[in-house]
């Protein structure tokens, strides 16, 4: 099966995970680690929404900035 940004997220065989930080009506991110390396990304609210799928090299620069503080205006 070919992996794609945007491909639908019931369509992908992996174990979904979610942050312990997300709040009880389940709006957050959840991830899986696709058989090749990458990482899948869906919105828990839409789980057979689209999937955008990200390098190991682009999740450690996303989380890498999050911890450094570089997108906490976007929040506040």
């Amino acid at each position: 099966m070919e992996i794609y940004n945007g491909i639908p997220a019931t369509r992908l065989d992996v174990r979904w995970r979610k942050s312990t930080y997300s709040n009880p009506s389940g709006n957050c991110v959840e991830l899986a680690r696709l058989a090749g390396g990458d990482i899948a990304v869906r919105n828990s609210r839409d789980p057979g929404g689209p999937a955008l799928v990200y390098t190991p090299a682009e999740m450690s620069a996303f989380i890498q900035g999050a911890k450094g503080g570089e997108f906490d205006d976007l929040i506040a």
